[in-house]
């Protein structure tokens, strides 16, 4: 079996909404090369091996903020979601991103939490795609429910964004531009993130093709 050893794609320099997505690439050390890391590539690895690519999996890493312990710092450039911790160190979490068009960026709150969530798809998406316009009124939560095992609601003021981070029901999008401007994460991984994170916690959100976030 073909070995691939994963390195994000280093972050672009341009900051701003003007800034490209940039496409996923993973690095191949058999050829030394850098490779396209697709929808079908990612789909063929999960059916390889029933997990994403190393670097998309939970980890704790090294990682310089002034920000405390208890902010989500999300990394859409390259598909990770950092959750800070003491003494310089974050868990990193592999994370699939708003597909182009749909990025966004911008400091929020945890507003509120849910374990299986109930979807209602917002107006925009029923209106554009007719999966979602049979789940308008609200789709129970469950096993199919693509907002998967947890959801945190994101807050800006007292106000609902409409973005949330999820869990999903196709794990083989971690690490991909899919969505519709929410964060998804494997359900394991929200589990994980959702006993961890307070109500009010503070969320940085980095625009999609912006440099690595370094601290204040």
């Amino acid at each position: 079996m073909r070995k691939i050893g994963l390195i994000v794609l280093a972050a672009g320099l341009c900051l701003g909404p003007l800034a490209a997505l940039a496409a996923t690439q993973i690095y191949d050390a058999r050829t030394k090369k850098w490779v396209d890391y697709d929808k079908r590539k990612a789909r063929q690895y999960f059916a390889r091996n029933k997990q994403v690519p190393e670097a998309f999996r939970r980890q704790v890493v090294t990682f310089r903020t002034a920000e405390p312990p208890g902010t989500i710092i999300i990394d859409g450039n390259q598909h990770f979601l950092y959750l800070v911790q003491p003494g310089g160190q974050a868990i990193r979490y592999g994370i699939g991103v708003g597909r182009e068009g749909f990025g966004w960026a911008g400091i929020v709150r945890v507003g509120r939490t849910a374990e299986w969530p109930t979807w209602t798809p917002p107006a925009e998406m029923v209106a554009r795609d007719p999966n979602a316009a049979k789940w308008a009124a609200g789709m129970p939560g469950g096993p199919d429910n693509p907002l998967g095992a947890r959801a945190l609601y994101l807050y800006e003021g007292e106000n609902d964004t409409i973005y949330r981070i999820h869990g999903t029901v196709e794990p083989w999008t971690i690490g991909l531009d899919v969505s519709s401007g929410c964060i998804r994460m494997n359900n394991d991984d929200i589990v994980d993130l959702h006993s961890r994170v307070k109500i009010g916690a503070k969320v940085i959100v980095l625009m999609q093709g912006a440099a690595l976030y370094k601290g204040v």
